[in-house]
C-alpha cells in the first residue's frame, strides 16, 4: 500500500505501508541504534514523534514480551528502510508488523531513510505527517505545518499513570503506599518513582538492587510523597518539552529539602527547572545507543543510550549551587549535574538502557549510597 511522508518544509518521501492503512502526524526524528526497535517503540519518551530507524533492516528478530519497556507503543508511526517479515529468535512470539497492527501504529518502508536523516541533521527535527489515505503532497505539507508541535505542550499527562502502583516480580501491581511493593528487598529502601513516562527497566533495576518501589502519577504532591515516608525519590524519563509540564517544578523544590533525588532524562530536565535553570530544544536531538559522555569528576568516557530533544542550558544554572558533572562529547551539551546543597543528582542519558556497554550502572548504586547516608 502506497504511503507518503511529508515534512513541514515541503520535502516528500514515497514508500509503502507494511501494516495496512493509516495516518499519523508528529515530529519526525531518527534513532541510530542497530537493534532495540521494540524498546524504542515502547519507550513513552517517543510520544508525539514519528521515529525513523537509521539501521537498514528492521524486524528480523521479531517481538518478545519480556523486552517491553511499557505496556503500549508510543511513537505515532515507525519508518524503516526495509522491513523483514521473517523473524528468527527463540524468544519472539510475533512479528514486528503484527505488533504495530495490534496498537494501530502505521509502519512504512521502502524509501531512502539515509536521505531523510541527512535532511533532518541539516534542517533540524520538524513536523511531519505519514499517510496511506491522503496521497496529495500539498495537502499533507499544509497539515504538517498546522500541527501544534511539541514546544510548550504537556506531553507527560498523556503517558503518566492514572493511579499509583507497585512493582514486584517484574510486573506492575496496583496498590498504594508500598502495599504491593517488593517485600523481600535486601536493603529495604523505599523509593517513590514519579512516572513522567517511566520505563520498566528502571523499575527492574531498582528492585534488583533491593529497593521497594512505589510508582506515582506526575501530578502527585510533595505532601503525598512525604506521607509515604520514602527513603528517596526517583524522577523518570518522559516525552516532550519540560517547560510545558504543569505542576511539577514546585513539587520538586519542596522534595529537595527533604529527600535524596535521582533524575533521568526528563527527570533531569525537571530538576534543572527546579534549580532555577532553563531548557532549550536541540536541533535534531540525541537518539541512539552510542553517545559518548564524559564524566568530569573521574575523567572517564561512557558510551550511553540517549533519547531526548530538549536540554538544560548550563549557563542558566547558578554555579555556586549546581555542579556540572557530565558533558556530551559530540556537541558539548549538558549530560549530568548535582546540587551542592541538596542531596540530588541527575543525568540526561539513560543508564538503565544497556545496548552492550554497562558503563552507567554505577549511577543507581550512587542513589542507594545517597539513601544509605541519609
Amino acid at each position: 500500500m502506497n504511503a507518503i511522508i511529508a515534512l513541514e518544509d515541503g520535502t516528500i518521501f514515497k514508500g509503502q505501508s507494511f501494516t495496512g492503512k493509516g495516518e499519523a502526524i508528529g515530529e519526525i526524528v531518527f534513532n541510530t541504534s542497530m537493534s532495540g526497535y521494540q524498546e524504542v517503540l515502547t519507550d513513552p519518551s517517543y510520544t508525539g514523534q514519528i521515529v525513523t530507524m537509521t539501521y537498514p533492516l528492521i524486524g528480523n528478530y521479531g517481538v518478545a514480551p519480556e523486552d517491553m519497556e511499557s505496556a503500549a507503543i508510543h511513537p505515532m508511526a515507525f519508518l524503516v528502510k526495509e522491513y523483514s517479515p521473517t523473524f528468527s529468535n527463540f524468544r519472539a512470539t510475533r512479528s514486528l508488523a503484527d505488533f504495530l497492527v495490534e496498537y494501530g501504529i502505521l509502519g512504512v518502508e521502502g524509501f531512502d531513510t539515509r536521505a531523510l536523516v541527512k535532511h533532518i541533521r541539516q534542517a533540524g527535527a520538524m513536523r511531519g505527517i505519514v499517510s496511506t489515505e491522503d496521497l496529495e503532497p500539498e495537502s499533507l505539507v499544509a497539515r504538517a505545518r498546522n500541527w501544534s508541535g511539541l514546544i510548550g505542550q504537556d506531553m507527560v499527562k498523556r503517558v503518566t499513570c492514572d493511579e499509583p502502583y507497585g512493582w514486584a516480580n517484574n510486573v506492575p501491581i496496583a496498590g498504594t503506599n508500598f502495599s504491593t511493593a517488593q517485600k523481600d528487598a535486601k536493603t529495604r529502601f523505599k523509593v517513590v518513582a514519579f512516572d513522567f513516562g517511566i520505563k520498566f527497566n528502571q523499575l527492574r533495576i531498582l528492585t534488583d538492587l533491593g529497593c521497594q518501589v512505589q510508582v506515582v502519577p506526575a501530578t502527585t504532591s510533595a505532601k503525598k510523597v512525604l506521607s509515604m515516608n520514602p527513603n528517596g525519590v526517583f524522577l523518570s524519563n518522559g516525552p516532550g518539552d519540560p517547560a510545558g509540564v504543569e505542576g511539577v517544578v514546585q513539587t520538586l523544590r519542596d522534595l529537595l529539602e527533604e529527600l535524596p533525588v535521582f533524575g533521568i532524562c526528563l527527570g533531569h530536565q525537571m530538576l534543572g527547572l527546579a534549580y532555577g535553570g532553563t531548557t532549550y530544544k536541540l536541533k535534531f536531538g540525541h537518539r541512539g545507543g552510542n553517545q559518548p559522555v564524559k564524566d568530569l569528576i573521574t575523567g572517564k568516557v561512557e558510551i550511553t543510550s540517549q533519547n531526548h530533544g530538549f536540554c538544560v542550558d548550563p549557563d542558566s544554572l547558578n554555579p555556586d549551587e549546581v555542579e556540572i558533572t557530565h558533558i556530551n562529547l559530540n556537541d558539548g551539551s549538558l549530560e549530568g549535574m548535582r546540587h551542592k546543597k541538596y542531596r540530588a543528582f541527575s543525568v540526561q542519558y539513560h543508564p538503565e538502557h544497556a545496548p552492550g556497554p554497562h558503563d552507567s550502572m554505577y549511577l543507581f548504586n550512587r542513589f542507594l549510597e545517597m539513601m544509605q547516608a541519609g
